[in-house]
């Protein structure tokens, strides 16, 4: 490479233009590098390294878009004592205690995390605990610190009222007491900015505005991408304030026009939304109309695709071909306990609402289901630990324990969910220039990123007119990626003569995880006649396994060994890399593609659990192996 101080001198000896910033005094780091093409005009020979002058992104960053801590109500109502200052220290790598005294730690650091505790009575309990004057002057939030204190009765007492409050959105006013919001919001950002250590570390500030309309989750992560100064400019929008994602779409609006910074939102996994996530109709049940997918396009460019509490990218009843659809699927209930059933599903997954995205887009000329995808935790615990071997649970009262298999999550009627149902998911996998609060926002805004259910394994995936056979042969796949075509998020149109899309896909398994069985690409589309279509083709895997007559790839097979909780990574591929071309193209018909990878099986979080605690007889219904996967953001091919 060709540093600072030469790159003045050779600019200024080819006679080229300096540019504004190389001024005398500009810090190095302002300066930048020659490019390749610049350094053979001013020297007359290109550069040997194949790397001067590479803008596009190289490095995957992992972590976290929505970790709750003890400042979310519902938090505390578990039994979380943990903070930010600890959530930070955990995600970076440092051991820590959780709230049930078990030390725990990463296996290895993230890259980012966001904090993105309820906006509804931020930060409140903690304070109530902390014996504020303002929220004792309320006598039902004196009663229940009053009942806390008492005693496990007490505080059974206190919890199953602040409960039932919490769940209908009917907590006391002064829990979100102006005053109250403003001393909690200025720590809390200001926490994130000591935190933020760029290019090591990234610390984004955000929230989750958590509507529970109607007993049903639309919640969305709010996260911006300026600092502290800025952010504490206005107070974070909740539900309390309306539970209507039209009014949070209004409020970042507001934020951007008084403050000039920059700012998204991220739908919740959208199962347990009781049809609402991707409703066909607005919050008030009228016509959706140009301005709604207008807007609902411009505010959320991505979607949490698995978590916790469950996997959304589609449901086996909605797409019954697919063998690997019923994946940690939870279909039973919404937000609030009540029961849902098969006539929301195609409201509440990614796939359905992708090809509905379609059929908008060619209604209104705007898709306001064009989303990218992202996995994350939604643990309320402050630690993002979804590892299988090192799943921290849901909360504290499902933290690892010899009970927690077992322990109730939720009643839906005369149904229980217990906690073998936990879903230890996942992270998100951002494609940036580098480790900063603009840059990974910048890559989430575009979409390039991809969601996993804990693994990290590198996925790469680029669509274009004209990759060939010869182009998965490179070790460097990015560089005739970005060259011939776009990456995951992107666009394609106006299919060239003859042609039909050619997708360069690459994954590669996480370092110390399992191998991958297959690559598979789902594609949706719309036909002539508005009808919508899906499909998933096994693209590439590993080992010499052919389809059969049927069209299916044999399983992969297992090697899981049970009592030990291990597996052998004898069966699969480390790698996985090949040109692919769509052999049904219609050029005539809107369509989407994205990659799902898929790893061989391997023990699930509940065999590590029987085995360190030494579980006898546990119940056949508990699944103990499970085949992790990863989601990349779709490419969307649009006719001329």
């Amino acid at each position: 490479m060709i540093r600072a101080t030469t790159s003045i001198l050779a600019m200024t000896i080819a006679g080229l233009s300096l540019p504004a910033f190389a001024q005398q005094d500009a810090p190095m780091s302002d300066i930048g590098i020659l490019d390749d093409a610049t350094a053979e005009r001013a020297f007359g020979k290109r550069s040997y390294s194949p790397y001067v002058g590479q803008a596009y992104p190289t490095r995957v960053f992992w972590g976290d878009t929505h970790l709750h801590t003890a400042l979310s109500v519902d938090s505390t109502i578990f039994g979380s004592t943990l903070q930010m200052e600890p959530a930070y220290r955990f995600a970076r790598g440092e051991e820590v205690m959780s709230s049930t005294g078990l030390n725990a730690r990463l296996s290895r650091p993230l890259d980012f995390l966001v904090v993105a505790d309820h906006a509804e009575g931020l930060g409140s309990m903690v304070e109530l605990f902390k014996g504020n004057p303002l929220l004792l002057k309320d006598p039902t939030l004196k009663r229940w610190a009053e009942l806390f204190d008492s005693g496990p009765e007490g505080g059974h007492e206190a919890y199953t009222e602040l409960n039932a409050a919490s769940a209908a959105g009917n907590l006391p006013a002064a829990m979100s007491d102006p005053a109250l919001a403003r001393s909690v919001w200025d720590e809390y950002v200001e926490t994130a900015d000591r935190f933020n250590e760029p290019g090591r570390f990234t610390a984004l500030i955000g929230y989750e505005w958590s509507s529970n309309a109607r007993t049903n989750n639309l919640h969305r992560v709010v996260v911006y991408r300026d600092d502290a100064e800025r952010t504490r400019q206005m107070l974070p929008f909740s539900a309390e304030d309306s539970e209507n994602p039209e009014d949070l779409w209004k409020a970042l609006q507001t934020y951007e026009d008084e403050t000039g910074g920059q700012v998204l939102a991220i739908p919740h996994n959208g199962n347990l939304s009781g049809g609402m996530m991707f409703d066909l109709e607005t919050f008030e049940g009228e016509p959706l109309t140009q301005d709604w997918v207008e807007t609902r396009a411009r505010w959320e460019p991505l979607y949490e695709i698995t978590q916790m509490k469950g996997d959304s990218e589609a449901h086996p009843l909605l797409s019954p071909t697919d063998e690997f659809a019923d994946y940690e699927t939870w279909d039973d209930m919404t937000i609030g306990g009540n029961p849902t059933g098969p006539e929301n599903f195609p409201r509440e997954y990614a796939r359905p609402a992708l090809k509905n995205g379609l059929a908008l887009e060619e209604e209104f000329g705007t898709n306001p289901f064009k989303y990218g995808f992202i996995g994350s935790t939604d643990s309320h615990t402050s630690l993002a630990a979804v590892e299988e071997d090192n799943f921290f649970g849901k909360h504290p009262g499902l933290e690892p324990s010899a009970e927690r298999l077992t322990n109730l999550i939720a009643k839906v009627q005369d149904e229980v969910v217990l906690g073998w149902k936990m879903v230890a998911s996942g992270y998100a996998g951002v494609w940036a220039t580098e480790n900063t609060r603009e840059a990974l926002w910048d890559a989430m805004k575009r979409k390039e990123v991809y969601g996993t259910t804990g693994p990290r394994m590198l996925v790469r995936f680029f669509g274009g007119w004209d990759f060939t056979e010869a182009d998965a042969s490179t070790r460097r796949p990015a560089e005739v990626g970005y060259e011939k075509g776009v990456p995951m998020g992107g666009d394609l149109s106006n299919a060239p003569e003859g042609k039909s899309p050619t997708f360069l896909i690459a994954a590669l398994k996480d370092p110390i995880g399992a191998n991958l069985d297959r690559y598979q690409i789902v594609k949706g589309w719309m036909d002539a006649e508005g009808a919508l279509h899906e499909k998933v083709y096994d693209v590439v895997w590993g080992g010499d396994r052919q389809p059969g007559s049927d069209g299916k790839l044999p399983p992969v097979g297992i090697t899981v060994d049970m009592a030990a909780a291990t597996w052998t990574n004898t069966i699969g591929a480390t790698e996985l890399i090949t040109v692919w071309e769509d052999p049904d193209f219609d050029p005539a018909q809107k369509a989407f593609y994205y990659g799902r990878v898929i790893e061989i099986p391997t023990p699930r979080w509940t065999a590590y659990d029987a085995k360190f605690f030494g579980l006898q007889n546990v119940d056949p219904e508990v699944q103990m192996i499970a085949q992790e996967r990863a989601y990349t953001s779709p490419i969307w091919y649009t006719p001329n």
